[in-house]
């Protein structure tokens, strides 16, 4: 890989040899020989093409798709940056190659692109809604196996903030913890008593066991599956004591009612889990 284009992705917070493991796992995924292109175009046969949007969204992905192009001796030139808003017909990326690798490189690019663009853009949708609170959309761990770091990546494109990587980053107290447990306070002091340090999330069902985390030290508090009154009245319960983040069946309708409850975050694990390919092409000139 290309040293600009590895800063690159550290820049966008992305570890250059995770990425590349990722490319190099969807190439072979399509065997070693394209048994279409061989045949028609000879090795030294040269294409140029356009990746280009057919919808309006927001973008990510470039640069990821651009380790496709790199690792097969393609040449690319970006048109627009990861976080951009687009338009259908603008061109994203430019292309220029040997024919059979530029269309070896294309259902890879796209899907990484499609995917990644898809959450982007669903994610600013998100955004978009809560703009004029303080709430801000946050995902989950609702991802993809091998795709986490690009998926979060994404939603950074979009606008949103993510929630831990894994569960090494910070403790998340759920319904099981504390079922399990026998009570909030008992799941947390375990935790705090192991890792004073770490940043512990209570995930709360009812007013009293949110009652209950903020009395044994909690920081942050997730409110699963709450109305918008049990939100008022958790918001107003806190008091400022805590982080709060809603959680359950969020959509997109209700978003903005959910965020002038006063909570900080709002949980949705569809940016990840449900969020459409966005539409783009490769149109060769």
């Amino acid at each position: 890989m290309h040293v600009e284009l590895a800063d690159r992705l550290r820049r966008a917070g992305l570890e250059p040899d995770a990425v590349e493991a990722v490319v190099r796992t969807a190439l072979d995924e399509d065997g070693p020989v394209d048994v279409t292109s061989t045949p028609i175009f000879g090795p030294d046969e040269r294409s140029t093409g356009d990746f280009t949007a057919r919808e309006d969204g927001v973008v990510a992905g470039i640069p990821v798709a651009e380790v496709v192009f790199d690792l097969l001796g393609i040449e690319a030139e970006a048109k627009a940056s990861d976080g951009d808003r687009v338009t259908a017909g603008q061109v994203l990326v430019s292309v220029s190659g040997p024919t059979r690798a530029v269309l070896r490189a294309e259902r890879v690019a796209l899907n990484l692109l499609t995917h990644l663009s898809g959450i982007a853009t669903a994610t600013r949708a998100w955004a978009d809604a809560l703009e004029g609170t303080k709430a801000r959309v946050r995902d989950t761990r609702k991802t993809l196996p091998g795709l986490r770091a690009l998926q979060k990546y994404a939603v950074r494109c979009g606008g949103g903030v993510n929630h831990r990587m894994g569960l090494s980053d910070s403790a998340l107290v759920k319904d099981n913890h504390i079922a399990a447990a026998g009570s909030v306070t008992r799941a947390f002091e375990a935790i705090r008593a192991a890792y004073p340090a770490l940043p512990v999330q209570v995930e709360c069902d009812t007013l009293e066991q949110v009652r209950e985390a903020v009395e044994v030290g909690a920081r942050s508090i997730l409110l699963d599956n709450m109305t918008p009154d049990d939100l008022f009245e958790a918001v107003r319960l806190v008091d400022g004591r805590a982080e709060l983040e809603a959680s359950g069946g969020l959509g997109l309708d209700r978003a903005r009612d959910v965020a002038v409850t006063g909570v900080d975050y709002l949980a949705v694990g569809a940016l990840t889990h449900s969020a459409r390919v966005f539409d783009i092409g490769l149109d060769f000139s």
